[in-house]
């Protein structure tokens, strides 16, 4: 079990306009039992705790100055790692209706990036999620979408088949 930190610092890739959330994901995938994830952020990344929770995680932040934070990601009870938190096909259906943005886009990308190729997943949304299919479509994930009248919309996500 390693207590030395796994250090992620996505603040250039935010700076330069990018993107971080799929090298967080692979980075929390790669950690080894009970180590913790310490990562720089240009801002508090508020919609990630609830996704390291789901995952397992504990955390604890501060501000480094000038509008910069550090957040200490750790397993709760030493346990959690990218594999073991969780099914390794990550959750058959997800509701996200209800959930402000960017909540269904982080929680839909967290579950996605848990997913073993071949499996799919069901998620609901209250709008057209046309962020998350720019998302998938650049991680070469398939997603088939229909309109629910006023329930929303369902998307079957499939992990491994092309877009």
């Amino acid at each position: 079990m390693s207590t030395t930190p796994l250090i992620v610092d996505v603040r250039p890739v935010l700076r330069a306009g990018g993107e971080p959330f799929a090298d967080i994901m692979a980075a929390v995938n790669s950690l080894a039992p009970g180590q913790p994830l310490r990562l720089f952020a240009t801002f508090k990344p508020i919609p990630l705790f609830a996704v390291m929770a789901s995952k397992g995680f504990e955390h604890t932040e501060h501000e480094i100055g000038g509008g910069e934070w550090e957040v200490l990601f750790t397993p709760r009870d030493g346990h959690a790692a990218g594999a073991a938190a969780g099914s390794a096909n990550g959750p058959a259906s997800l509701d996200t209706r209800g959930l402000e943005p960017p909540e269904p886009l982080v929680r839909v990308l967290a579950a996605v990036a848990a997913m073993q190729p071949g499996a799919t997943l069901e998620v609901f949304t209250e709008r057209e999620p046309v962020f998350l299919y720019r998302e998938l479509a650049a991680r070469g994930i398939a997603v088939k979408s229909e309109p629910l009248g006023r329930a929303g919309y369902r998307h079957v996500i499939s992990v491994g088949a092309a877009a």
